[in-house]
């Protein structure tokens, strides 16, 4: 599958974030957007319906936060289901991989500089 992944930054401090707006308008099955800044961090906004592939981030935690829909979370000992206000950190190291078998909306809190498509 083909993943559309912008990095750049959406919105500067003081700007209000329209994450609804984006993901009404979100125009392919597997979408990430970064929304800000925050410190030494970055806040993602995807938009998911499919898989991503297995991957792990060597130096960087990874937050999921499911706002709408259900977020498959594959570790290699178990799956997590989210579903929406719920969400989980997958720490460095681990190797992981996204399903969604619906459209679902997730924000993402990780150091600016990961690699989205892992390490």
């Amino acid at each position: 599958m083909d993943y559309d992944i912008h990095t750049d930054t959406k919105y500067e401090p003081l700007e209000l974030i329209e994450a609804g707006r984006l993901a009404q308008s979100c125009p392919t099955r597997w979408w990430n957007q970064t929304l800000c800044a925050v410190n030494d961090s970055v806040v993602r906004l995807g938009v998911f319906a499919g898989e991503f592939h297995w991957h792990k981030h060597d130096r960087e935690d990874e937050l999921f936060f499911v706002l709408e829909g259900e977020l498959l979370l594959d570790l290699p000992e178990r799956t997590v289901s989210l579903l929406p206000l719920q969400g989980l950190v997958v720490p460095r190291g681990v190797m992981h991989r996204t399903r969604a078998d619906q459209r679902t909306v997730v924000l993402m809190v990780e150091a600016a500089g990961v690699q989205a498509r892992g390490d």
